[in-house]
Parts: C-alpha cells; sequence; structure tokens
C-alpha cells in the first residue's frame, strides 16, 4: 500500500469517528468495507419537516486528490431545487480538493433546506411509499393489541458500489404489514436507503383468496418480481422488504437479479423453501424451455 493510500485511510477513519460523534444515530455505515455512510438531513417544524437523504462512498484517494462520491435522495425535491443542491454540494468540493468535506456536505445540504422552507410541499416523517402499500389495504381481519411481528434480516451485500439487504416477517393482518413497514423505518439506515421494496401476500381463510400487493419505491418493475418471487414459492402471509443503497455505478438488468436472490437468500436461510417447491418450480421451468 502507497504511503498516500495509508495516509487517506487514516485521515478518513479520522473523518468518521468525528462525523460519528458529531450527528450519533444519524450517521449510518451501510458498508463499512466498501467505505459507504448515509445520513438523513432534516430541517423545519414538526409539522413541515423537510428530509434529504445523503449517501457518500469514499474511494482510496479520498482525500488527498478525490472528493467523495455521493448521492441524494429527496422525492419532494422539483428538479430545479435538485439542481441547487447539486450545484452548492459541487461547489463545496471543488473549494476543499484535498481536504476531508464530509462535514461540509452535510451542512450545505442543511443550508440548502433552510433555504427552501418556503418552498409550500410537505414531507412526513414517515415516507411517501407507506401511504401508497398501505392506503388500499381493506380493514378486514384487523386484531387488536397485537405485538409488532418479528422481523429477520439478511446478510447485506455490496454489488459494485450498490449494497442489498432483505427484511422478512409473517403477518397475518394488513395492519400489521403497516406496522411492519414504520419498524423498519425507524432504523435510519433503512430509512436512508435509496430503495426499500416491498411485496407481501396475506391469506383470507374465510374466502380462500388473497391480498397481495407490492411496490417499487422507484426501482421500476421490482416490487413485482419480489412479489412473483413470493407466488411462484406459494409463501402465505409474508412481507418482504429488500433495501437497495445506490451507490453510483448502473447495474442495469443486473439489479433485478441481485434484488430477488437477497429476498430468495433470506427466504432459503428461514427454511421456508421446502424441496417439494423446487422440484415443481423446476417442472415448470422445463415444461416452459421445451415448447
Amino acid at each position: 500500500m502507497m504511503a498516500t493510500e495509508e495516509d487517506n485511510l487514516t485521515r478518513q477513519v479520522e473523518e468518521i469517528e468525528a462525523l460519528a460523534a458529531i450527528y450519533g444515530d444519524e450517521w449510518c455505515v451501510v458498508d463499512e468495507v466498501s467505505r459507504i455512510f448515509c445520513i438523513a438531513v432534516t430541517e423545519g417544524s414538526e409539522k413541515n419537516t423537510r428530509k434529504v437523504c445523503l449517501q457518500v462512498m469514499l474511494p482510496a484517494e479520498y482525500p488527498s486528490s478525490e472528493c467523495p462520491i455521493y448521492q441524494i435522495n429527496a422525492p419532494w425535491l422539483r428538479e430545479k431545487e435538485r439542481m441547487e443542491f447539486s450545484e452548492r454540494l459541487l461547489q463545496v468540493c471543488q473549494e476543499n480538493t484535498g481536504e476531508c468535506m464530509v462535514h461540509l456536505l452535510i451542512e450545505s445540504i442543511r443550508e440548502s433546506l433552510i433555504m427552501t422552507q418556503d418552498v409550500d410541499s410537505h414531507i412526513d416523517l414517515l415516507p411517501d411509499q407507506l401511504t401508497v402499500i398501505t392506503q388500499n389495504l381493506p380493514d378486514t381481519q384487523i386484531q387488536e393489541d397485537f405485538e409488532t411481528p418479528e422481523i429477520h434480516h439478511g446478510d447485506a451485500f455490496t454489488e459494485r458500489r450498490s449494497t442489498f439487504q432483505a427484511h422478512f416477517a409473517h403477518v397475518y393482518t394488513p395492519s400489521q404489514v403497516k406496522e411492519v413497514i414504520k419498524k423498519l423505518y425507524q432504523n435510519r439506515k433503512i430509512a436512508n436507503a435509496s430503495h426499500n421494496i416491498v411485496a407481501y401476500r396475506i391469506f383470507c381463510e374465510d374466502r380462500g383468496t388473497f391480498i397481495q400487493d407490492c411496490d417499487d419505491d422507484g426501482e421500476t418493475a421490482a416490487g413485482g418480481r419480489v412479489l412473483h418471487l413470493l407466488q411462484i414459492l406459494d409463501l402465505k402471509n409474508v412481507l418482504m422488504v429488500v433495501s437497495r443503497w445506490y451507490g453510483g455505478i448502473l447495474l442495469g438488468p443486473d439489479r433485478f437479479k441481485h434484488i430477488n436472490n437477497s429476498a430468495r437468500n433470506l427466504i432459503q436461510q428461514l427454511g421456508l423453501i421446502n424441496s417439494k417447491t423446487e422440484n415443481s418450480k423446476a417442472k415448470k421451468s422445463k415444461a416452459k424451455k421445451t415448447r
């Protein structure tokens, strides 16, 4: 390892320790090995809170000669405001080359948020996705005084700077779907993900039908693919959420493979895939190929 790389790593470690001390639980480690981190920057009153999620990756050449690779996520931002945010961040990078600057990027976003307080849009503390995925759920089968179902988390893995992690729970009512999603979003790391793809299936014993739905959360067509996975595995009363932290490199169609593999690996880890289901799936696949 070259001396400059050793120096960069030392400075990165010191900067990360300082950021963790300054921002506490708001500072999240997405992938320590790949040096990917995120933070949600919020401003405004309780009734009108605006949030921008900043994700940064620290390359080996940072801070001596390279800037952090960063991405901002805020669905409420209009195109003009997004460009203004990006221009201010670019200015921070240009003016501080050779210096540790993540703190300056965070505070630049905070200043930009303050400057946009007069924009007449409102962002809830919970993401819009939660409203979208649950607004049409029927109120049938609601149980009172239930505990939030146990949530199982898969192993996170990184592929070309994008990190994926699956989360699973057994759910039996629409209310439990809402509770699990709320619980997941209490985790700042998950709440700051670029995408949280949702799919669920609830079997109604009395009617012999399924309540099922999915949400892409900006990752077009991903929710339907995860739901299809639950369908072909014939899983009932399940909720799957796959988080993706985008790292700046477009993965193309491979992203769907990683999303589904993340979900499938967790299902398999929990022992929910049996040989009967696997054999049935293999026969159907073979039949399609022979047509």
